[in-house]
């Protein structure tokens, strides 16, 4: 039988995840070479949206077994058993790979943004939950410090709620430092596999906002670059440097977010739905991670979006100003909105709505 597209993207250094901890989802997706997959509240409520008839009974079980609790509490326990039967699908290609690949991730609360501690310790126990989970922490101010402080106990993190190289660089940064404090302590990294995400259709979508926003014409083709640009720049950066933590590319917005990340030894994450345009699609299947950006592109967004130079130029941001990145408050609100809209969901099965 002839390959998929997506098979012959793993043949090179390239590795793809599922967008979804969907089981109908992601076993398609394994079947055509994913090596992960991943959660979040928005995510995890899409899946009770296209397979409630697995988990309605189980979810009435958990608010049985749970009676005291909160609709929060019932909640993540919800997202918890749904994260984990994902994995477990996961599992044979986490031990093959030797924790490389295989892994699920897990989304901190995303209300946690401005508390290291509580990011650490909750990293710390999704991390326990199965031996391939992931732990999603964004990268603000906070984050980075959760993210070193969470490395340091073994767990392997994925950075999220990031759009810039600056980003990515504190990201590495505080890996490495965690690392060094594990192996200082001759605790053991050998299993670990941190990656970092660059969001890149959402940098698109932010900057496409401040084009309607302040009124800038520009080259309508260019805004379909800057989260490519991003991805690529940090690329070479972590290649010179050595840094042991890969990039992953999310929110895909066009052949481009997969496309041009084919070839690098980074992971890009994919719906099921642009899984299957890309199968069928006639984009062919090279490598061009190392292909530059046209330079007229750079020269033009540098030009008219500050934006775009404080997501391209390595010092374009200080930790201090992650939290204020348009992109990222954009980004937190929307989870933290889609968190609450899983909440009214299970808020429903506790107290049934008497005039519906």
């Amino acid at each position: 039988m002839e390959k998929s597209k997506l098979q012959l993207t793993s043949e090179t250094n390239t590795n793809f995840w599922n967008d979804s901890c969907s089981v109908e989802e992601l076993q398609y997706a394994i079947e055509n070479g994913a090596v992960g997959a991943t959660a979040n509240p928005v995510i995890i409520g899409e899946v009770l949206k296209k397979e409630m008839h697995l988990w309605k009974d189980r979810i009435y079980q958990i608010i049985d077994e749970m009676p005291t609790a909160t609709e929060d509490e019932i909640a993540w326990k919800v997202m918890e058993e749904i994260s984990v039967s994902g994995a477990k699908l996961l599992e044979p290609i986490f031990y093959h790979q030797k924790g490389k690949n295989g892994r699920l991730s897990f989304q901190t609360d995303p209300k946690y943004y401005r508390n290291a501690r509580k990011i650490a310790e909750q990293a710390l126990y999704f991390s326990s939950l199965a031996p391939n989970i992931i732990v999603k922490i964004p990268v603000t101010k906070a984050g980075v410090k959760a993210i070193e402080e969470a490395t340091y106990q073994g767990v392997s993190i994925n950075a999220t709620i990031c759009f810039t190289v600056s980003q990515c660089i504190a990201v590495a940064e505080a890996v490495e430092r965690g690392f060094k404090r594990r192996e200082k302590d001759d605790k053991d990294i050998s299993s670990m596999g941190p990656v970092c995400t660059v969001m890149v259709g959402r940098l698109d979508d932010w900057l496409k906002e401040i084009t309607n926003r302040d009124d800038i014409v520009t080259e309508p083709a260019y805004l379909e670059w800057p989260g490519v640009a991003v991805m690529k720049k940090a690329y070479q950066i972590f290649k010179e440097r050595g840094y042991r933590i890969r990039l992953l590319s999310a929110a895909t917005r066009n052949h481009m977010h997969w496309s041009e990340f084919i070839g690098g030894d980074v992971v890009v994450t994919l719906t099921h739905q642009w899984q299957k345009r890309f199968n069928a699609s006639d984009v062919e299947v090279i490598p061009r991670i190392d292909n530059p950006v046209d330079q007229r592109i750079i020269e033009e967004l540098s030009r008219k979006f500050t934006d775009f130079r404080r997501a391209y130029e390595e010092e374009g941001m200080t930790v201090d100003e992650f939290d204020d990145f348009g992109a990222t408050s954009r980004t937190l609100r929307g989870f933290i909105s889609g968190y609450e809209s899983f909440v009214s969901v299970i808020r429903d099965f506790m107290l049934p709505n008497p005039d519906k």
